[in-house]
């Protein structure tokens, strides 16, 4: 069985609801910020389809959100929804933090599994699984003028993703396990990870000074007295 013959049928109600899930994220966005219909519908498409036209457009493909017409349409409704009721839903923080964790394991996975139908290295596996799961917040971020989120200290995003695509490349290539239950466990570590980092305040790591660092720390044992 090899990664390229062992496809993973996705329903399209599957990817649909994980589609209006980021269009939500990024319509109530917009209607914090006071935006206009238009920003509304922007940051709705951004959110919900971003990260699969730079997948698409990055393996040469047809986007789906172009070429299948059910998605610019679910994009749309999800935008009107944010728009007319935005109070509403940000009372539900709490279901669309748990729904947008299940998006991004849905999208790492949505994105890495058509790189390994493509026949793509491991390595662009890993790279079209991330970039689908967050690619829609970079495009919303640089709409926003803002620095990305996912460049700064905060709760897993693109780390959860990276993680996740990682498994799912190996598993599914490298070791040829079946992909069905690869892919669901894939969906759960990056949720669950996500999840675990907003509600434990855990922080993907930042950069550090190696040699500063074991410096410091072998000064400070020549220092401790003896005995």
């Amino acid at each position: 069985m090899s990664a390229t013959a062992d496809v993973l049928r996705i329903p399209v109600a599957v990817d649909l609801a994980a589609v209006v899930v980021g269009a939500l994220t990024g319509g109530l966005l917009a209607a914090r910020e006071g935006f206009a219909l238009s920003g509304v519908l922007l940051l709705a498409v951004t959110g919900g389809l971003g990260g699969g036209l730079i997948r698409d457009a990055l393996m040469g493909v047809p986007a789906v959100a172009i070429t299948n017409p059910a998605y610019l349409p679910t994009v749309g409704i999800a935008a009107m929804v944010t728009f007319f009721f935005a109070g509403w839903l940000n009372r539900t923080t709490g279901l669309l933090t748990g729904l947008d964790a299940l998006t991004l394991g849905f999208f790492t996975v949505i994105g890495a599994q058509k790189a390994q139908t493509a026949g793509l290295p491991v390595a662009s596996v890993v790279f079209l699984g991330v970039a689908t799961a967050v690619g829609g917040a970079v495009i919303r971020d640089v709409l926003l003028a803002q620095r990305a989120d996912i460049v700064q200290p905060g709760p897993y995003n693109a780390v959860a993703a990276l993680i996740g695509a990682s498994l799912l490349a190996v598993l599914s290539g490298p070791l040829d396990l079946p992909l069905l239950p690869v892919a669901a466990a894939t969906i759960a570590l990056v949720a669950g990870l996500r999840l675990l980092s907003v509600r434990r305040g855990w922080s993907a790591p930042v950069a550090i000074d190696l040699p500063l660092r074991a410096r410091s720390r072998w000064s400070a044992r020549r220092r401790r007295p003896e005995g």
